[in-house]
């Protein structure tokens, strides 16, 4: 599949022309603050690219799961200020998504001029299943750079969602893949094409559930899948094992007990396990063996004995692809976990190792705990899309990338 990238673009030339970029600027909030800036950070060399170039850019993003039209908690005020500042030039903020006062900021643009568009989900059709309800939203987006204009798709925390401004509006404008998933792109086929082995996998987070795909398309592949986070606690009671209060999708553990069975010379599961008696960041931290978790605790990171089981398995891997933590980072005395296999990612990197730490809490992770994200071969800005690649499934805003371009664009 040949896609046109922004390379393509700025070839073409820029200068005075519209050009809507579909970023990811989806950042978490904590009383309106932005806590991880990774995903601003990582939107900026595209949006720069064409600034610089003379471009008008309006750029669209969302910001949560608002429920019923606008939320001024989602508002992308934060993340325009905060764009801003990086960008070395003020951010406009539209007052609304695709209403008038979007249209006549848009329309005021000069060369070099960026607004941000309102979280474009405060539009119910941005989500909807109805393709003409997305459609005319994408219409409405892709008037904002009309006439000649173009547009970037540079989300790719998204790309795996069928949805108006990642790839309806693909569908009406000359479209061209941003840096950032461009980038994405190349290091995930790489993943699933040309790894050099040992191949390595640590996934975590909370549940079996999310992962079951990419656990059951890797484990052909991989020479070890380790097992972390809360979703180890589902393959522990497979195993038979009590977990006490521990994070338990019951649904799941039939599942889990084949998958142990299928792939058992694959998958790895800790050892041990940090416990406390309650989900909070001052409960005293106890270690226990895997199979002896009391019933009154809760599992809420997995113990030394484990990160140095981990850690051996990692050294000597040539290709690790990581998603999820292996506990509650966010709580100092149970973020040792995370740490050390982060930790042990590194230095396999250092070693050679190509290593990708997919997106969402695992790059939240990274940085929350010091390590530099230089110490990666990459860091993925999408948890979601990655695993869906790597499942081998279809994502939408990729796949449209590869379409003719519509009238007006280079066929």
């Amino acid at each position: 599949m040949s896609i046109h990238t922004l390379d393509d673009l700025l070839a073409e030339g820029v200068s005075g022309r519209g050009v809507l970029v579909r970023s990811d600027l989806n950042v978490p909030l904590d009383d309106g603050k932005i806590t991880d800036p990774g995903r601003i950070t990582a939107s900026v060399p595209t949006l720069k690219a064409l600034l610089d170039a003379g471009a008008k850019v309006v750029v669209t993003a969302h910001l949560g799961r608002p429920k019923n039209g606008p939320d001024p908690r989602l508002s992308l005020a934060p993340v325009a200020a905060a764009l801003g500042e990086r960008l070395g030039q003020h951010v406009q903020l539209a007052g609304d998504v695709v209403g008038t006062d979007a249209l006549a900021r848009a329309e005021g643009l000069t060369d070099g001029d960026i607004l941000l568009l309102e979280n474009i989900r405060f539009d119910a059709r941005e989500t909807s299943k109805d393709d003409g309800e997305r459609l005319a939203l994408a219409r409405q987006l892709a008037e904002l750079v009309s006439p000649g204009g173009a547009f970037v798709s540079d989300g790719f925390g998204v790309v795996h969602r069928k949805q108006a401004s990642v790839y309806d509006v693909a569908t009406l404008l000359p479209h061209y893949a941003g840096k950032l998933v461009g980038a994405e792109v190349r290091v995930l086929q790489q993943l699933t094409s040309s790894t050099e082995r040992p191949y390595a996998v640590v996934l975590g987070g909370s549940k079996v559930s999310d992962k079951l795909g990419v656990i059951e398309q890797l484990a052909t592949k991989a020479d070890s899948i380790v097992i972390g986070g809360g979703m180890c606690f589902t393959f522990l009671a497979a195993q038979g094992l009590s977990v006490g209060k521990s994070l338990l999708e019951t649904e799941m553990i039939d599942t889990c007990r084949r998958l142990l069975d299928t792939y058992h010379d694959v998958l790895r599961l800790p050892v041990d396990i940090v416990v406390a008696q309650e989900f909070a960041a001052d409960s005293p931290p106890e270690i226990v063996a895997a199979d002896a978790i009391p019933e009154d605790r809760m599992g809420l990171d997995i113990g030394p004995g484990s990160v140095k089981r981990f850690a051996a398995l990692l050294a000597n891997a040539k290709t690790i692809f990581w998603n999820g933590p292996m506990g509650v980072f966010e709580f100092p005395a149970f973020a040792t976990g995370t740490k050390g296999v982060a930790e042990a990612v590194a230095a396999a990197t250092g070693k050679g190792a190509f290593s990708v730490v997919g997106g969402g809490d695992s790059a939240a992770a990274v940085r929350a705990l010091g390590i530099p994200e230089g110490d990666f071969s990459h860091i993925s800005t999408g948890g979601g899309a990655s695993l869906e690649y790597l499942e081998g499934k279809t994502l939408p805003g990729i796949e449209v990338l590869g379409e003719p371009q519509p009238d007006g664009g280079n066929a």
